[in-house]
């Protein structure tokens, strides 16, 4: 690993390691929508399963994963970010099975030739910044058994939170931002571009090798982080909304619609290491 190179968005989520967890990973609406990507993560990973997770951040969701009884191998492009997660891991979970490893997704294939996983697990949006899906989606192919699920969670292209929030505040460029299909992003004076494809562009990408099981909405009704000083100062209506994402977050026509959708696929053919 001495000669990895980190994209521009790993160095700029680099300069937001240290802080991310509070600014995300702990706050209100971090706390509601994780707690149903975990609720999902649960029902598709077999305990005893090892999961290659990519994007994994700061390691909330390895960490998780590993108390739950899975080993796990954790990948993200930013190094700080790895750090972060190997100091979490070390103080609240030392002798679980987890390994991270700075690699950037589109790299997967750069991993051990003999190493076939499980199961495959991506949070929050760390695929929206892969310009070329087909080429993950065959990488994976290489890694995992038939059968072996995938559950993967992108931002949307149309989020009903973000269209109104700021047509209300008068800002309809951002309202309408992720409709193109891609935006720049703008993180501590870097750009980087990030990706919104619609779930038929999703379902293309990863055919013929996996088929899609189910798609949830992940902040339907809850609203995306950058509302969380007017959440915290609600907790009742918070509770509130989580009802209303617990009884809609499948509804055809409203699950593609959150903050983020989290996308359930299954390999459909067999190993190839």
């Amino acid at each position: 690993m001495n000669t990895f190179e980190t994209s521009t968005a790993g160095l700029a989520f680099d300069r937001l390691a240290t802080t991310y967890d509070s600014l995300f990973t702990f706050s209100a609406i971090g706390r509601s929508q994780r707690k149903v990507v975990w609720k999902l993560a649960l029902k598709a990973f077999a305990r005893g399963s090892h999961i290659l997770e990519l994007n994994c951040g700061t390691g909330q969701d390895a960490l998780f994963l590993a108390k739950a009884g899975m080993t796990v191998t954790a990948c993200d492009a930013s190094l700080g970010m790895i750090e972060q997660a190997r100091y979490k891991m070390a103080a609240e979970a030392p002798s679980a099975t987890v390994e991270f490893i700075p690699l950037r997704t589109e790299e997967i294939r750069t991993l051990p030739q003999t190493q076939c996983f499980d199961g495959v697990f991506s949070n929050f949006s760390g695929l929206n910044c892969v310009g070329n899906l087909t080429s993950l989606a065959q990488q994976l192919s290489e890694r995992l058994p038939s059968g072996a699920p995938l559950l993967l969670c992108f931002s949307t292209r149309y989020c009903l939170w973000e269209i109104v929030y700021f047509l209300l505040r008068g800002d309809p460029r951002k309202a309408l931002r992720r409709w193109k299909g891609v935006s720049e992003a703008r993180l501590d004076g870097l750009e980087f571009p990030v990706y919104y494809p619609t779930i038929a562009q999703l379902r293309s990408a990863f055919a013929p090798e996996f088929r899609l099981v189910s798609t949830t909405a992940v902040g339907l009704a809850v609203p995306p982080s950058y509302v969380e000083s007017w959440v915290t100062s609600r907790p009742r209506l918070l509770k509130f909304l989580e009802v209303i994402d617990e009884t809609a977050r499948t509804w055809p026509g409203l699950r593609t619609l959150g903050d983020h959708m989290l996308l359930h696929l299954e390999k459909v053919r067999p190993c190839q290491v």
